[in-house]
């Protein structure tokens, strides 16, 4: 599709994040067109909103099944935009563990390799094509964090393809991963620094923005990590500095996720859905002053800079 033809974009929502080999040892938690089903209803909400688009960074390890996903968006009016990378925290999958630079067998990097692929080919045999790299750190930065990181640095400076990282604002680790990334040689400008949204420190956020990144404001929802007030009030605080263009919103949050028993993703997190953000967020960001122009900066006009390759 045309960057042009984005719309209004979320930029950081799943549809599905799954435990696949639990799932498959499990099969009485799982029945496919139950979830499906509920994907569609629940993302036919979402498009309703005036929503256009949803940037879906679920990659290996999150149990990523574009078929699935495919089988979805067939139904619904929206764009997903897929992902190509590996969320880890610590070690990087043992498919990798042996091979490649500083390993026993050594030899070039076979992460990058697969994420060029997906980024130029396709994922698997599915004609489905990657748009953006994803890569992850929480508290520390691992060996296999940082493997994995620089792989995704390596495949965007050869395809252009931006990236999205997951971090911990507690911890402060956007900066870490600036620091990978601008090592090898990475536009931060081409980086959006994820979750970064969990935090009302303005001084690790400013870091962030001056540093060249996109700040993730894309947690609206999870105010068991920051509460939804103190959220919004941060939005409003870097969109009255004129930093508007410098976020992006979201929710991280998932038509299903296997990481919770039953129920309890609804009771510690009520308002961790996809329609949160147009239903409760954006209202209470325009009574705290963020203007109608700011608001379509960071949902339209920012991921459209973000997905639009240099010199396009």
């Amino acid at each position: 599709m045309a960057v042009g033809d984005l719309g209004t974009v979320l930029m950081h929502e799943h549809v599905f994040v799954l435990s696949e080999e639990f799932r498959q040892s499990l099969p009485e938690t799982w029945d496919e067109q139950e979830r499906v089903s509920d994907a569609v209803s629940r993302l036919k909400a979402l498009a309703a909103t005036g929503v256009t688009t949803i940037v879906d960074p679920t990659v290996i390890g999150l149990g990523r099944d574009v078929t699935r996903v495919a089988a979805v968006n067939e139904q619904v009016g929206l764009n997903i935009i897929a992902a190509t990378g590996i969320y880890t925290l610590g070690d990087i999958p043992h498919f990798f563990r042996y091979h490649g630079p500083g390993t026993l067998l050594g030899g070039p990097e076979g992460m990058t390799e697969l994420f060029v692929r997906e980024l130029t080919e396709g994922i698997a045999d599915t004609g489905i094509r990657a748009a953006f790299l994803k890569c992850a750190i929480e508290e520390e930065l691992t060996p296999g964090v940082e493997r994995v990181m620089r792989a995704v640095a390596q495949a965007h400076l050869r395809t252009g393809a931006p990236i999205t990282v997951h971090t911990s604002a507690a911890a402060r680790t956007g900066l870490v991963a600036q620091e990978i990334l601008r090592d090898e040689g990475v536009d931060l400008g081409a980086v959006v620094i994820g979750h970064s949204g969990d935090t009302d420190d303005l001084d690790y956020l400013h870091q962030l923005i001056d540093n060249g990144s996109y700040v993730g404001m894309d947690r609206f929802g999870l105010d068991i990590l920051l509460p939804a007030d103190q959220r919004v009030a941060t939005v409003a605080a870097l969109a009255r500095e004129g930093l508007a263009g410098r976020m992006v919103l979201s929710h991280d949050a998932s038509c299903h996720v296997d990481w919770f028993p039953p129920g309890v993703r609804e009771r510690i997190a009520p308002d961790w859905h996809h329609t949160h953000l147009h239903d409760n967020v954006l209202p209470a960001l325009r009574q705290a002053g963020v203007t109608e122009e700011q608001l379509t900066t960071m949902l339209v006009d920012n991921p459209r800079r973000y997905f639009t390759a240099p010199g396009d």
